[in-house]
């Protein structure tokens, strides 16, 4: 960013990296080493006694005390505690969103008060090295937990106060390679997934905006008022900053809470990625002047340019990709500018590589007979050919009730924990958005709870259709173990899923929602990773 002179390539933005002070693997070493932690940990899996047990480890290196204490004298605004293990952002498999993040107000009137809840976050990085969906992780990959080590970042966050509420105007996600490209773009030209408030509403696949930074304008999911209203972001999240960090057992972070779009234009910031749909008319309006619903679209900022996000995640993208020798992903802030002599900042938080599987010989599925499919696809993501599958996971498409989503994801959860113990991998079909954090948008399971699938199809409901998410830290996980993923959409000719014959099979477990179905010989999964093609042919 220094040598390209990046900070003042943009007129009114500063352009930064949030400042931030790392403890490294060898702290977490002593922390665990001291306090007797490491073999219970690897052998409990209820993350509530892990949990426990790291909050009460008393010891912690005296050195790092004061060094931290130093820190917090300086430093008043909230902060980010962020993982940062070696496997996470390892350059072949990175684990995206495995490990947590908590969120600290920073403000308490008492120093050592502060550096209380600093440490109790920084414990709470370290026990999820630990938590069961780490373990399920790393089982389907090479690597052994003991190999783990765990660094830990804290961030200064990106954002402003309002009221009790702390939060960037515009956050997300930016990618350098867009699996699912719609023309004109290609899908070397890149993804923005962008939200109101904190990131969160990104990396756990809610409602966001998402575009190619090179023709920003095209905004696909808002091309009817329906859709825009069906697909639009409903709520934001943001840091509480009159709750303390509580010594709870609980392994959510706790002081991130949801708030109204109600909010947002109270406290000034929904104007600039708001526009107003009017019933009266039947019309989507960019910016807050009128009567009317208000909708989530970017319209300010990327069709009528009130800030260069486009320009700049374009520019940090191919910077990126250059310095790291492969297409990266980068997670990033704005707060913009509420008057004049106001300086807008882009925040870079950030950045790690991008895992993309492509061979060169392209596999040949145009001369298949539908008949002898499960399934046929024009949106997939993956190359190669699986073949040792026997066994389906799949939702019922004529019981599921998206107002039962989450009983859905307890049961694929159940049938995927029983295939990982049998070490059977397995195909996944289900309806809606997988890994959604809107349980009406899809199924919300987290990928532990599917980690055992070795390809993963996406149907429409039988109301609509929704787009994937390609910004959730669950997208970034099926590209990083190479899982196939099929996006069936028959209303747009998108390809076609045989839910006849795969309801009509035998179940070796029939739960109220889900199947389990196994059979005696392969079914084989093809995919064309140049032409984002692919089938699924019926067991022999």
């Amino acid at each position: 960013m220094n040598d390209y002179n990046l900070r003042d390539r943009f007129e009114g933005v500063q352009v930064f990296v949030p400042s931030a002070v790392v403890l490294g693997t060898d702290v977490f070493d002593q922390f665990v080493d001291e306090n007797i932690l490491r073999n219970a940990a690897l052998q409990t899996e209820d993350d509530t006694s892990i949990t426990r047990k790291f909050l009460g480890a008393e010891r912690f290196p005296e050195e790092i005390l004061g060094q931290l204490a130093a820190f917090l004298d300086l430093v008043h605004t909230p902060l980010a505690v962020r993982s940062s293990s070696l496997l996470e952002d390892s350059q072949y498999h990175p684990f995206a969103g495995v490990y947590k993040t908590y969120m600290i107000p920073n403000n308490h009137p008492d120093p050592l008060v502060r550096l209380g809840q600093l440490l109790n976050a920084v414990k709470r990085v370290y026990a999820s090295t630990f938590y069961q969906a780490a373990k399920d992780y790393i089982r389907v990959t090479s690597y052994r937990l003991e190999e783990e080590k765990m660094a830990v970042i804290i961030q200064k966050m990106v954002g402003k106060a309002h009221e009790n509420r702390f939060y960037p105007d515009l956050s997300g996600v930016a990618r350098s390679y867009n699996f699912y490209p719609l023309a004109p773009s290609k899908p070397s030209d890149g993804i923005v997934s962008a939200a109101l408030g904190l990131g969160k509403m990104v990396v756990d696949g809610g409602n966001t905006v998402r575009f190619c930074p090179r023709y920003p304008a095209d905004l696909i999911q808002f091309y009817s008022t329906e859709e825009s209203l069906n697909s639009s972001q409903r709520e934001f999240f943001a840091l509480q900053l009159d709750a303390a960090p509580d010594n709870s057992l609980a392994t959510d972070d706790a002081l991130v809470r949801r708030h109204s779009l109600r909010e947002a234009e109270q406290d000034g910031t929904l104007r600039f990625v708001g526009s107003t749909f009017s019933p009266d008319d039947d019309t989507l309006t960019d910016g807050l002047g009128r009567d009317g619903v208000r909708v989530v679209t970017f319209g300010p900022v990327l069709r009528n340019r009130l800030f260069p996000l486009p320009q700049l995640t374009e520019l940090l993208l191919d910077m990126g990709s250059w310095g790291m020798g492969t297409p990266v992903e980068i997670e990033w802030a704005v707060t913009m500018s509420s008057g004049p002599g106001e300086t807008a900042t882009f925040g870079l938080l950030q950045m790690r590589p991008l895992v993309i599987s492509r061979e060169s010989d392209e596999l040949q599925l145009e001369n298949v007979d539908d008949g002898g499919l499960i399934c046929r696809s024009s949106q997939v993501l993956g190359n190669g050919i699986i073949r040792d599958i026997r066994d389906i996971v799949v939702v019922d498409y004529h019981a599921f009730d998206r107002a039962r989503s989450r009983e859905v994801a307890q049961q694929v959860s159940l049938l995927n924990s029983r295939l990982i113990r049998e070490d059977r991998p397995y195909l996944l079909i289900g309806v809606g958005r997988w890994g959604t954090l809107d349980p009406w948008l899809g199924i919300p399971v987290t990928w532990a709870q599917i980690a055992g699938a070795k390809a993963i199809v996406e149907a429409e409901f039988k109301e609509f259709s929704v787009a994937p998410s390609q910004g959730s830290h669950f997208f970034q996980n099926i590209t990083s173990f190479m899982v196939g993923y099929f996006t069936v959409n028959t209303r747009n000719a998108a390809g076609f899923l045989d839910w006849d014959w795969l309801l009509a099979q035998p179940a070796l477990e029939r739960l109220s929602l889900t199947r389990l179905l196994r059979f005696e010989h392969p079914l084989t999964i093809r995919m064309n990773g140049h032409q984002n093609k692919g089938i699924i042919t019926k067991p022999e």
